[in-house]
């Protein structure tokens, strides 16, 4: 979970949500109106008697107990009218106020949620299961929003205010932040957490969820063993980086990788692992790290492998010459609707540098760079999906040829809105083939007969 350690400074402003007293009606007495009330006079009244800058000197279980005895001793002194489990909600609720995320933590808490959408104030949309779905979870006004995006980016180094009203963080389990305030969000501070599993996926876990089947899992960890350059291609929630910390999983834990992404969020288990995170420019416009800078910063590092967490930029460059000048094995993703698109968004992007590149040089460079490129979907049903897997085979003319070795095939939806299919391997035998057998990586031909199909 994010690293709670809260300080005087960040604390304090909640205290100003609201000062509206809890000697409420008799109708407003029942219910949550009246936890509420009794939760913003508690939370106050703690304000003047604690001094919550020292909390973070203390580990977090030490510090939830001191705030829980000093909550009830208020609660006595005020006699307050709740019931015991009236009393241990508005309890918990401070607790998150002062350590946590505030209304979020309960949605934090929560194993099966994978998105976490706050549009503004009072309205907030989770993801479970592929689907969106409304909370009734609210924050008190866009202050008090404002308050919990400040406390996530000022943990990880970064600011956000009218100079800078975009930022990207991250919290301590991995999940990815992006938040964005006035002026640009019109209707108020926006918030959206990408969260991670608490548990680290393998490809049996993609097989138990029928994103892909058992043979193409086999080939793809042959592949990540062979050292052959992969590309995931997918659009916006696809699941890519899932899929990278997945291949990834699959690099011998002898050899030294390093890792580069614009907000750190993969998860690898090898033991030789040098993490790299880009660094957003100070008040004054100056101190940027951008991806591009640690790309060329890494081809020094004596890496084994580099895995890049996503190319959005002039770093595609450096990336394709690393590729092509010993640097074997190497790991990223892209936003594509297809691996063909997938292929014109590098150019695009190697145009980004200011480096005029024949259009047949760079095409050599980029078929010659990049072996495989996987394309992810998320389909109507919610679920994510390897629905292509496609060899780069080299060039005819001006074109990149490629090959589709496996496709999903859809055959059915079902009444409740679940997409069936198959997996179908196309006759394809792909030329990296015998790359994996000199490794000792077993690859059967029979893996690429286009009659056997596997149900999905």
């Amino acid at each position: 979970m994010w690293d709670r350690k809260p300080t005087k400074q960040s604390a304090e402003p909640a205290a100003e949500l609201t000062t509206k007293s809890p000697r409420l009606s008799a109708r407003d007495r029942n219910g949550s109106g009246q936890e509420a009330n009794w939760k913003m006079t508690v939370y106050q009244r703690l304000l003047k008697v604690m001094d919550l800058s020292l909390i973070g000197t203390l580990d977090e279980d030490d510090a939830r107990t001191q705030i829980r005895q000093i909550c009830d001793q208020i609660m006595v002194e005020e006699s307050v009218p709740l019931s015991r489990g009236a009393r241990q909600r508005v309890i918990k609720q401070i607790e998150d106020e002062v350590l946590g995320l505030g209304p979020l933590e309960p949605l934090l808490a929560d194993s099966t949620i994978s998105d976490i959408l706050v549009n503004r104030y009072d309205s907030v949309y989770i993801e479970r299961a592929g689907k969106l779905e409304k909370t009734d979870i609210k924050f008190n006004n866009d202050q008090h929003l404002l308050n919990i995006i400040d406390r996530i980016v000022s943990a990880v180094g970064r600011r956000i205010d009218e100079l800078s009203p975009m930022v990207d963080a991250r919290l301590k389990d991995g999940s990815r932040v992006n938040a964005i305030i006035s002026p640009l969000a019109i209707d108020g501070p926006s918030m959206s957490i990408r969260r991670f599993a608490v548990q680290i996926l393998g490809m049996e876990n993609l097989i138990a969820l029928k994103s892909m089947t058992e043979s193409t899992a086999e080939l793809l960890k042959g592949i990540v063993k062979a050292r052959l350059n992969v590309l995931v291609s997918g659009g916006t929630g696809t699941g890519k980086t899932t899929m990278l910390n997945i291949l990834s999983g699959c690099i011998p834990a002898d050899e030294r990788i390093v890792t580069i992404e614009d907000s750190a969020e993969l998860q690898l288990q090898q033991p030789h692992v040098v993490r790299l995170e880009t660094r957003p420019s100070n008040i004054e416009g100056k101190g940027e790290i951008t991806q591009r800078d640690l790309v060329r910063n890494s081809l020094r590092m004596r890496p084994d492998r580099i895995v890049i967490g996503e190319v959005r930029g002039g770093e595609a460059l450096d990336m394709l010459q690393a590729m092509n000048t010993g640097h074997d094995g190497s790991l990223t993703t892209i936003h594509a609707n297809t691996p063909r698109d997938a292929l014109s968004r590098i150019e695009n992007m190697v145009s980004m540098t200011g480096i005029n590149f024949p259009p047949k040089a760079l095409r050599t460079q980029i078929a010659s760079a990049i072996d495989v490129v996987l394309q992810i979907e998320r389909q109507e049903d919610g679920k994510r999906r390897l629905v292509s897997v496609q060899e780069i085979v080299g060039m005819e003319g001006d074109v990149i040829t490629m090959s589709e070795l496996f496709r999903f095939e859809r055959t059915s939806v079902d009444d409740e809105g679940n997409v069936h299919g198959v997996y179908r391997a196309t006759g394809v035998v792909p030329s990296f083939r015998e790359h994996l057998e000199r490794r000792g990586i077993d690859c059967p031909l029979t893996l690429f007969d286009p009659q056997r199909t596997e149900e999905c």
